[in-house]
């Protein structure tokens, strides 16, 4: 399996941000796949995803967003929204040199990938939409909210464990104890002061005061972003069957409004689909083998 490099770059305010850099395998140059993850997660998530693009042939960046994993948190707490993440975007484009990427974005990450949409077209020539759309159900975002900046009392990995199924054992029902050790590797760090959830307990603060800051949006229209991340390129919608915050409505009508999108629902999975699910890596490398 491909071992990514550590990768850092500068945002345009001056914090260092980091991603998981993984290199191709040989063969013909492809664009690049920037992975951008949900709200309270980062890079880590794409740690099977990342190596199993990579070795087709293309590289991949996956990124901690501000505040998350490896990157700095911001101390002010209104820069955790989507146009600044998506500017962040735009400084590792210009700092490493890429002009245009593939990107796949769980929630947040969706979000973020139909910012740049209206703000840098040329910069994406595909997208995976994992479980995200221009609507949020109500019952998801209250459900994130009520967990989001927690300060869970965790003492050990299994413990750890514990938690993490806890919040998201609803939506993925079929993991095993190890892949739950696994998902708690993902979300904690552990410090000499214990273990702790890997991000910045602020970003609460803007996901509570602005909307937009949320995996999606409940007060604003986000449909014209949507529009504009489905116009004149390849789309594929990832959608869990029982998810609380796409809804199976929006979802169909996303389909009317891009009719050449691509979409798969993992049967039993909630938000969000971890894309390491049978269904959800073959639609993945199906999207990309025609992508460019």
């Amino acid at each position: 399996m491909t071992q990514p490099a550590a990768r850092t770059w500068t945002s345009l305010d001056g914090l260092a941000l980091a991603a998981l850099d993984y290199a191709a395998c040989d063969g013909s140059a492809r664009l690049p796949v920037v992975c951008l993850h949900g709200l309270t997660r980062n890079a880590k998530d794409f740690e099977v995803v990342a190596p199993h693009i990579a070795a087709q042939g293309r590289r991949v960046l996956a990124l901690d967003v501000r505040g998350r994993g490896n990157s700095a948190w911001d101390p002010n707490p209104l820069n955790y929204n989507p146009a600044t993440y998506a500017g962040d975007v735009i400084a590792l484009f210009e700092q490493a040199g890429i002009t245009r990427a593939i990107f796949v974005g769980t929630s947040m990450g969706g979000l973020i990938t139909m910012t740049l949409a209206a703000l840098r077209p040329d910069m994406i020539c595909g997208a995976v939409l994992n479980d995200l759309g221009p609507e949020v159900g109500a019952a998801g975002l209250a459900r994130i909210g009520g967990y989001v900046g927690g300060a869970p009392e965790v003492s050990s990995w299994a413990e750890a464990a514990a938690y993490a199924r806890k919040t998201n054992g609803e939506a993925l029902p079929n993991l095993t104890d190890a892949d739950w050790e696994r998902f708690a590797r993902r979300i904690f760090r552990q410090t000499e002061a214990g273990f702790v959830l890997d991000y910045d307990p602020a970003i609460s603060e803007v996901f509570r005061i602005a909307p937009t800051a949320a995996p999606a949006a409940a007060a604003v229209d986000l449909w014209p972003l949507f529009g504009a991340l489905a116009t004149a390129r390849p789309i594929l919608l990832v959608r869990g069957e029982t998810s609380d915050i796409l809804e199976a409505d929006t979802a169909e009508r996303m389909s009317l409004a891009a009719p050449h999108m691509a979409r798969v629902d993992i049967p039993g999975v909630g938000h969000a689909p971890t894309l390491e699910e049978p269904q959800a890596l073959a639609a993945i490398d199906a999207f990309l083998a025609d992508a460019p």
